[in-house]
């Protein structure tokens, strides 16, 4: 089922929020599974999740480039920002050059 805009919304606020209060400079519990560049590709996310591990038991580390070229951009991006309101000490999103005003407008 997908979300309506109202609850996008809601999301982003809340993931926001979140954010901001998060320092600049990470300090990581090891392990740590570092993803790159994701791109959109909501499927190869969700393998990603499966063959690493379950959210709560390992510590996941992205790297930027959500959106873009990918034909599921806002699904992955959506994904990634429950995962991190969800679990806001084991899921961490940097900003990628994708993450940018030009870029995020289209999505």
């Amino acid at each position: 089922e997908l979300l309506s805009s109202p609850q996008i919304r809601v999301l982003c606020e809340r993931l926001k929020g979140i954010l901001e209060e998060e320092s600049n400079v990470l300090q990581l519990q090891p392990p740590v599974t570092v993803v790159g560049d994701v791109h959109g590709q909501f499927h190869d996310v969700i393998e990603l999740l499966m063959v690493g591990g379950p959210v709560p038991d390992v510590n996941y580390l992205f790297l930027g480039d959500y959106v873009d070229r990918g034909p599921l951009s806002v699904e992955t991006i959506t994904l990634l920002s429950c995962l991190k309101l969800r679990y806001p000490d084991r899921v961490h999103l940097l900003r990628g050059n994708h993450e940018s005003r030009q870029i995020t407008q289209v999505y």
